[in-house]
C-alpha cells in the first residue's frame, strides 16, 4: 500500500521529511539555551548573555511553531493525494466486479469501504512512517544528549523508553480484534442503513417500518458493546502512557536529586533533565497515537486488501475482435444457474445477422438470464456463446458491452447533465448527432423545453421523466452507440398504449441493419420477430419461424394466438 500509494508522492515526503526534522533539531536545541541562561543566572556575570539566550529562545520557538504548521498542511495535503487514489482504485474495482458480487454485498457495505475504511487510513498514508521515524530520532537524539550528560541519567530513561514501548505494544496487539470488529459491523450498520432508505417506498407501502427499526436498534445493540470495548482499549492505552509518565518524572527528579546532591551537575543540567524527559514523553505519546491509528488501519487495511483481493469471476479475454455490422448469435449447449438448479439447460440458438429473435416463456424460465448472458454479466458453467463466429470469453469486455446493448423496463437516469445520461461521458459524441437522435425518436419537443438544452441536469432515478421519456432516452443511448445486437427485454411493458405507440417507429428505427432479441410478454411487441423461442423452466419449448408456428394449429404459439399472450402465459 505504501509503495503504490505513498511513494509516488516522494517530492512531498522529502519536504515533510525535511520539516520534521528540522522541528526535531529544534526541540534539542531549546533546553540547552535555557541550560545556559539558568547557569549564567547564577554566576552573577553581565545581563547581556541573558538577554541574547532568551532572544535565542524566543526565535527559536517561534520557528518551531512555524515549521510544526507548515508540516501539518504538507502533511494534510500529502493525506487527501493518496487516500482519494486509493478510493478512486477501490471504486474502479468494485465496478469490475461481477454481479454476484454485488448481489451478495449491500451498497452501503461497499460503500464504507470504499469511503470509511480509507478515511481511517488518512493519518496512516499522511505521515505515518516519517513521523514514526522523526519521533524515534527525537527519542534517540535526547537520549543521546542525555547519556552525554550523565551516563545514570541517560540509562535510566533508556529504561523509560524501553519499557513505555513494550507496554504500549502490549495493550495494542489485545485491543486490534476489537477495531477490526468494530470496522466490520460498522460496514454492516451502514449497509443496512443504504438498503431500507433505498427501499423506502416498500417499506412504507407494506407496513414494515416496525420490523426495520427493530433490527435497526438490534444492530446499535450490538455496536454498542464493541464501540465500549475499542474504547477501553484507547483509554487503557492512554491511561498507560500517563502512568509510564509519572514513573519517568519520578526516575529523573531522583536521579536529578542524587547527582546535584553528589555535585556532579549544575541547577541548569537539573532542568535540562527535567525538560528532556517531558520532551521525551511526547514521541512516546505521539507513538501511542500513532500505534492507535495503526490499529485502525490494521483493520482497515485488512477489510481494503480483502476487497481489492476479491476477483471477478468474469475476467477480459485475449481481445478477439467482434465483426462489424449486425451480429450472429449462436448459443452452443448452454447450461447456467445461480446456484445448484439450473436456470437454462443444454440451450442451442442460432440466428443470423440482421434477424430479430422473439423469447418468450413465464416468468423465470430464463429470458433475462440469457441477455445478461449475451453481455457476460455471467458465464454459463458449459457451453459457448457466439458473437458473429467469435467466442465472447475470447472478447474485451468493453469492446462486447459496446457492441450489444440491452434496453430493459427499468432505466437508470443517473445524476447529471441529459448529455452525460445518453453517452455516458464520452465527450466525443457531437451535440448534432444526439439532438438528431432525439428529434428522430420524437423526444424533439421534450428537448426544445429543456431550459438548458443538453447541460439541463437530470435527478438520480429520474424523478423528472415521465416513463415513455426515460424509455426513449434509453432507445437514443442505443442509436448513439451503434450496437450490433440489440436486446430488449420487455422494454415497453410499463408504458400505456399510446406512448408505446410512440416507440414503434422508433423500434422499426433502432432494428434497422441489426440483430435483435426481443423478450416479451405481449403478441404486439414480437410481429417484428423472424424467429420465436418459448422457454419454459430453462428449456426450449417451442423454437422456429414466427409464421410457420403460427400457421401450425398444433404449435404453442398457434394457441397463443388464439388464447392471447398474457393468458397462456400467465
Amino acid at each position: 500500500m505504501l509503495s503504490r500509494y505513498l511513494l509516488p508522492q516522494r517530492r512531498t515526503l522529502i519536504s515533510l521529511a525535511v520539516l520534521l526534522f528540522a522541528s526535531i533539531g529544534l526541540q534539542l536545541i531549546n533546553p540547552q539555551i535555557i541550560r545556559y541562561f539558568i547557569d549564567t543566572a547564577q554566576s552573577n556575570r553581565s545581563l547581556e548573555p541573558l538577554y541574547y539566550a532568551a532572544a535565542l529562545f524566543i526565535g527559536f520557538s517561534l520557528v518551531q511553531q512555524l515549521v510544526s504548521v507548515i508540516a501539518t498542511y504538507v502533511s494534510e495535503n500529502l493525506a487527501w493525494r493518496t487516500t482519494n487514489r486509493l478510493r478512486g482504485d477501490l471504486a474502479e474495482h468494485g465496478l469490475k466486479l461481477d454481479l454476484s458480487f454485488h448481489k451478495s454485498n449491500t451498497t452501503g457495505s461497499i460503500i464504507e469501504r470504499v469511503d470509511g475504511d480509507v478515511n481511517a487510513l488518512a493519518n496512516f498514508f499522511s505521515s505515518f512512517i516519517i513521523h514514526l521515524a522523526g519521533n524515534l530520532l527525537l527519542m534517540l537524539g535526547i537520549l543521546i544528549l542525555l547519556f552525554r550528560e550523565n551516563i545514570l541519567i541517560g540509562a535510566g530513561m533508556l529504561l523509560f523508553v524501553v519499557f513505555a514501548v513494550f507496554a504500549i505494544q502490549w495493550i495494542r496487539k489485545l485491543t486490534l480484534p476489537v477495531w477490526t470488529n468494530w470496522r466490520q459491523i460498522n460496514a454492516d450498520f451502514y449497509g443496512f442503513i443504504g438498503e431500507h432508505l433505498e427501499g423506502t417506498e416498500d417499506t412504507r407501502a407494506n407496513g414494515a417500518t416496525g420490523f426495520v427499526m427493530n433490527r435497526f436498534y438490534g444492530l446499535l445493540r450490538r455496536m454498542l458493546p464493541l464501540r465500549t470495548k475499542a474504547f477501553l482499549g484507547f483509554a487503557s492505552m492512554w491511561i498507560t502512557t500517563i502512568i509510564v509518565f509519572a514513573l519517568g518524572n519520578a526516575m529523573a527528579f531522583a536521579i536529578s536529586a542524587y547527582l546535584w546532591k553528589q555535585g556532579s551537575i549544575t541547577i541548569g543540567t537539573v532542568y535540562l533533565i527535567f525538560y528532556y524527559t517531558e520532551l521525551l514523553a511526547k514521541p512516546i505519546e505521539k507513538i501511542r497515537t500513532q500505534v492507535e491509528d495503526l490499529q485502525k488501519a490494521d483493520a482497515s487495511l485488512l477489510r481494503i486488501r480483502n476487497l481489492l483481493g476479491t476477483r471477478s469471476k468474469i475476467e477480459d479475454g485475449p481481445g478477439a475482435a467482434l465483426p462489424a455490422g449486425p451480429l450472429a448469435v449462436a448459443l452452443n449447449d448452454v447450461t447456467f444457474g445461480y446456484d445448484e438448479q439450473p436456470t437454462l439447460e443444454r440451450l442451442n440458438l442460432r440466428l443470423e445477422p440482421g434477424e430479430v429473435l422473439g423469447l418468450l416463456g413465464r416468468t423465470g424460465s430464463g429470458k433475462t438470464t440469457l441477455a445478461r448472458l449475451l453481455l457476460r454479466f455471467y458465464d454459463p458453467q458449459q457451453g459457448s456463446i457466439e458473437l458473429g463466429g467469435v467466442n465472447i470469453r475470447e472478447c474485451k469486455l468493453g469492446e462486447l458491452r459496446t457492441r450489444v446493448a440491452l434496453v430493459t423496463q427499468n432505466i437508470e437516469i443517473l445524476q447529471g447533465s441529459v448529455h452525460d445520461n445518453l453517452t455516458f461521458y464520452d465527450a466525443n459524441v457531437p451535440d448534432e448527432r444526439i439532438i438528431e437522435v432525439l428529434r428522430e425518436l420524437g423526444l424533439g419537443d421534450w428537448y426544445d423545453a429543456l431550459p438548458d438544452g443538453l447541460h439541463t441536469q437530470l435527478a438520480s432515478g429520474g424523478g423528472s421523466l415521465s416513463a415513455g421519456e426515460a424509455q426513449l432516452l434509453a432507445f437514443a443511448r442505443v442509436f448513439l452507440a451503434d450496437p450490433g445486437l440489440v436486446i430488449l427485454d420487455e422494454a415497453s411493458s410499463r408504458l400505456d398504449p399510446l406512448t408505446e405507440h410512440r416507440l414503434e417507429r422508433a423500434v422499426d428505427k433502432l432494428l434497422a441493419n441489426r440483430s435483435c432479441i426481443i423478450i416479451a410478454h405481449r403478441l404486439k411487441t414480437i410481429e417484428r420477430a423472424d424467429k420465436l423461442l418459448i422457454l419454459e423452466q430453462g428449456r426450449v419449448l417451442e423454437s422456429g419461424s414466427r409464421a410457420a408456428l403460427a400457421a401450425d394449429p398444433s404449435s404453442r404459439f398457434s394457441r397463443m394466438l388464439a388464447a392471447g399472450l398474457e393468458e397462456v402465459l400467465a
